[in-house]
């Protein structure tokens, strides 16, 4: 019974809902990170492979720079580096910048790497047919290598809805961060909000871990 007593003392209504309170808050910096990161990512990895003289080789620099430093740097850098120089943002905003900057440099080599996975020919035979580049690019190219890069998408999808939890340190009021509060109350109360936000995350992450195999298989 000894035991059971810090599982029913934590596992109330009322922790439930500060918990549910972060996730809100986590799902809401990730879908956002999402978003943003997609659209800037599907960018840059479109200039990278159409090898632009100049921005391509620069966004290269600034890519490969990006992907090899740890996200927690980048938050660090984000929430604290930045206002020296004048340019301060608000905790939660502080995290999806520094989300959004990390994952669209991984997100851009994803979606450069498939659209060079689609044979050259096919850019030949397009121009050989009267339309432009951008046209080839747009109705050839790009559907075919959307179905290729959806499974790694998601799957990076995945890997930021976890990386979320990093910007603990800078005291984004996440799930994670409202765990901490809980259980900073009593020693004994650390395994059991540890369960219950491990379950949180990977009901969510296992659902779109699924999506990602579904989608694998429909492209074999």
């Amino acid at each position: 019974m000894d035991f059971l007593a810090p599982f029913t003392e934590v596992y109330t209504l009322d922790n439930f809902k500060f918990l549910l309170e972060g996730f809100g808050v986590t799902l809401k910096v990730a879908a956002i990170s999402i978003v943003l990161s997609f659209v800037i990512g599907g960018l840059i990895g479109t200039l990278r492979y159409a090898r632009i003289p100049v921005v391509s080789p620069v966004l290269a620099f600034i890519v490969e720079t990006i992907r090899n430093l740890p996200l927690l740097l980048i938050i660090f850098f984000t929430y604290f580096a930045l206002p020296e120089i004048g340019i301060e943002m608000e905790i939660t905003t502080a995290a999806i910048a520094a989300l959004t900057v990390f994952e669209s440099a991984m997100l851009s080599e994803i979606i450069r790497s498939g659209l060079n996975s689609i044979e050259k020919g096919q850019i030949e035979a397009g121009r050989s047919s009267g339309l432009t580049y951008i046209q080839t690019l747009r109705y050839i190219i790009m559907p075919q290598a959307l179905r290729r890069m959806v499974p790694p998408i998601v799957s990076q999808f995945i890997s930021l809805l976890k990386d979320t939890s990093l910007a603990v340190v800078i005291a984004l009021p996440d799930l994670l961060h409202n765990g901490q509060i809980i259980y900073a109350q009593k020693g004994s109360y650390v395994i059991p909000v540890f369960i219950i936000l491990a379950l949180m995350y990977f009901i969510v992450n296992y659902a779109l871990s699924l999506i990602a195999r579904r989608l694998e298989v429909k492209q074999t």
